[in-house]
């Protein structure tokens, strides 16, 4: 016959290091891989730019001239400043924007466009890019009007989705069941992907909530909801942790 002692769950130093390990990572995790992911990112750019740029105005070149230093003097000194590129690059794309706006920026572009479309390879490659940079890049004053629900999969299963525009021409003729309205349905947890629907105007449900509070919500898989506040919503760090060292803990004494 057991007593109430023996089943008290009990916590080992093993365990207790694992749980510790485990809460651990929960907060470094998130600030560790931004970091690595902006320093790489910066990487790349720089590995990018650098070719570009003569070796007179490279930092090290500069720096090294600063101070009158000189391979035959053995005091030549090494630099690799990360970061310098992207700066590089940032200026240097402002400058082409600023310039491209131009009448003779645009006046260039348009004779460039049109050499390029006379070569059969090249100009599938340049018109594919230039449609994906145009789509992610350019700032338009188009974008989803408001924040909806649909019945999707099936009945009864409602989902959130973005209206797009008014449903026209042929899809609306070849249907024939009234007004109908174009709307985009995210996935979760990336809303950039999802499908188009032609949804019947009076089986939508248009909602209150904004569009950016509405992608906030497929994002999070419905863990975050409007209205509610920063303490309703997220727990700090080290609640986190804590919660899943005691989930840790409950799954042992099972």
């Amino acid at each position: 016959m057991t007593t109430p002692t023996d089943q008290t769950p009990r916590r080992t130093f093993l365990g207790g290091l694992r749980n510790n390990f485990i809460a651990g990572l929960v907060v470094i995790a998130p600030i560790g891989l931004t970091v690595w992911l902006i320093w790489s990112v910066v990487g790349l750019v720089d590995s990018f730019v650098w070719p570009f740029v003569p070796d007179a105005y490279q930092p090290e070149q500069l720096l090294n001239w600063a101070f009158g230093h000189s391979v035959a003097d053995g005091n030549w000194l090494t630099v690799n400043v990360r970061g310098i590129g992207v700066v590089v690059f940032l200026i240097f794309t402002i400058t082409i924007g600023w310039l491209g706006k131009g009448l003779l920026g645009r006046s260039f572009l348009r004779w460039g466009e049109g050499l390029v479309g006379r070569m059969p390879v090249v100009r599938s490659i340049y018109n594919g890019v230039k449609q994906i940079a145009e789509t992610v890049f350019a700032q338009t004053e188009s974008s989803f009007e408001k924040a909806c629900l649909i019945e999707y999969p099936r009945k009864g299963m409602w989902a959130i989705g973005f209206i797009s525009t008014d449903t026209k021409g042929e899809l609306l003729e070849k249907v024939g069941v009234g007004a109908m309205t174009s709307v985009f349905l995210p996935t979760t947890p990336n809303p950039t992907s999802g499908f188009l629907l032609f949804v019947p105007t009076c089986d939508i449900k248009e909602l209150d909530m904004s569009v950016e509070d509405a992608a906030k919500l497929v994002i999070s898989a419905g863990l975050v909801y409007p209205g509610e506040t920063a303490d309703e919503t997220q727990e700090p760090h080290g609640d986190v942790a804590k919660m899943i060292a005691n989930a840790k803990v409950e799954g042992e004494t099972r």
